[in-house]
């Protein structure tokens, strides 16, 4: 039993996007998720996907590319990311699936971890933080805390957070998401939403203050699962 992350599918079987637009690295790039994830990936394991599911808007369109994840092996966790706009009422979600299961104001286990998490929002100093994103901001930081006590109040000590953006602005400075990973004790930080030549100089990805933070992006890992546990 192994614990797997990858975000940014960015999956559309049913709605014109093609993503090699972004470059030929995408092309027929759901192809590869798949050929990848077969290889090490079983019914026992758990995946973490953190947001970016499908191009879809609506959420009847959204059943074909969340039924493709379904029939992949392992449970599988999926918060939102900013592109999800087909996402709707949680408590429905999650009637959907046995073994795909999403993620919002709640947590979920793997072993003796807690899976918490949000989808979070760009953080005061960056380039592109306005006014207008405080209240964005804001919300997520609850999000985040009602899925963290959650947990705390279930005993759980070991705790793993997926975020759709990174907890951080691009200076890498100091944000309420990443005090309130300090404060919670949490021992990972998985996050997607970075794409290409934006990774240059800006991807947190290794050990700030103790916690192990993890870029997930398909294809800054290639389109290949990231074990983590």
């Amino acid at each position: 039993m192994a614990l797997y992350t990858i975000s940014d599918l960015h999956l559309g079987f049913n709605v014109e996007k093609p993503m090699d637009i972004f470059g030929d690295k995408w092309k027929a790039h759901s192809d590869k998720i798949k050929e990848n994830w077969l290889k090490k990936i079983t019914e026992k394991d758990m995946v973490l996907i953190a947001g970016d599911i499908s191009w879809s808007l609506k959420e009847n369109d959204s059943k074909y590319d969340l039924d493709w994840i379904n029939e992949l092996p392992g449970k599988k966790i999926i918060s939102k990311g900013n592109h999800d706009y087909w996402w709707g009422s949680i408590s429905k979600l999650n009637k959907m699936y046995e073994n795909t299961k999403f993620l919002q104001n709640n947590f979920y286990t793997y072993e003796d971890y807690a899976i918490c998490g949000t989808r979070g929002w760009m953080c005061p100093g960056g380039d592109k933080y306005t006014s207008k994103d405080e209240k964005i901001y804001t919300r997520e930081q609850i999000r985040l805390k009602l899925s963290l006590d959650a947990a705390k109040n279930s005993g759980f000590e070991k705790i793993i957070v997926m975020l759709h953006y990174p907890p951080t602005n691009d200076k890498f400075e100091e944000s309420e998401f990443t005090r309130m990973i300090k404060e919670y004790s949490v021992e990972k930080v998985i996050y997607g939403h970075l794409h290409g030549p934006v990774l240059l100089g800006k991807v947190l990805n290794g050990y700030l203050d103790g916690v192990e933070y993890i870029l997930t992006s398909a294809d800054y890992l290639n389109f290949d699962p990231k074990k983590i546990l």
